[in-house]
C-alpha cells in the first residue's frame, strides 16, 4: 500500500501562509506500529486498514501514513503514521472513533510493537517514505553540542564543589558516573527542549 496523505490546498505565490508562533514550534511525532495479521483474512484486513487511514485523515494534525509488508507471505504488517505534534496525536489516540476502529479489528490483527519518535529520534535511521528527511548532520551536531556543553559544564562545577575528592577518583569511575547521569538527562529532557527551540532552523 502506498502512503495516504490528506489533501491540503497549496498556497499561491501571491498568498503566502504565515505560521503562528505556536505552529512554528510544533514538533511532528511519528508512530511506528507492527501488527501480526490473520493470514486467512487478508481482504478483511486490507479493508480495515484503509478505513483507519480514511478515519485519521479527518483528524486535525494528521500528516500521512503508510502500511508495508516485508514480502507477500509475511504475517507482519508495519505501519508509520505522523501527526503535527503530541497534542494532535494524543487527541487522535484518545478519540472514540479510533477506539471503535480498533475494536472492529480486534480479531483481525495483533499489535506486537509500538514506538513513538520525536525530537532527535529517527535522525540516524534510513529515510522512510512519507517521512521528512532528517536535518543535515552538521545541524544535528550543533544541536547536540548546544545541549551537551552547558550540561557538562554545570555537572563539572557541581561535582567540583559538592563532591570532595571527585577529581582524585579513579578516571574510569568518574567517566562511568558522569555518563550515567548525563546521558538520560540529555535524552529525555535537554535534547527535546533544544530541538523544540531550534525546530524552524533544523527544518529550514
Amino acid at each position: 500500500m502506498t502512503p495516504q496523505e490528506p489533501h491540503r490546498p497549496q498556497p499561491t505565490r501571491s498568498e503566502p501562509q504565515a505560521q503562528t508562533p505556536s505552529q512554528a514550534h510544533r514538533i511532528p511525532v511519528t508512530v511506528s506500529i507492527t501488527r501480526r495479521v490473520d493470514p486467512g483474512r487478508l481482504a478483511e484486513v486490507t479493508h480495515w486498514v484503509q478505513a483507519g487511514v480514511n478515519l485519521a485523515n479527518t483528524h486535525e494534525g494528521f500528516l500521512g501514513s503508510g502500511w508495508v509488508r516485508a514480502r507477500a507471505d509475511s504475517h507482519e504488517w508495519h505501519m508509520l503514521y505522523r501527526f503535527a505534534d503530541e497534542a494532535s496525536l494524543d487527541a487522535w489516540e484518545a478519540s472514540d472513533a479510533r477506539a471503535e476502529w480498533l475494536y472492529e479489528g480486534r480479531e483481525l490483527v495483533e499489535v506486537s510493537r509500538v514506538e513513538r519518535r520525536t525530537g532527535i529520534e529517527g535522525w540516524f535511521d534510513e529515510p522512510q517514505p512519507g517521512v521528512p528527511a532528517a536535518p543535515p548532520r552538521w545541524k544535528q551536531a550543533v544541536t547536540i553540542w548546544l545541549g551537551f556543553f552547558p550540561l557538562s559544564l554545570a555537572f563539572s562545577y557541581l561535582t567540583f564543589y559538592l563532591v570532595p575528592g571527585w577529581h582524585q577518583l579513579w578516571p574510569l569511575a568518574t567517566v562511568l558516573i558522569t555518563t550515567l547521569c548525563l546521558t538520560p538527562t540529555m535524552t529525555y529532557f535537554l535534547l527535546p527542549f533544544v530541538t523544540r527551540l531550534l525546530h524552524p532552523w533544523l527544518r529550514r
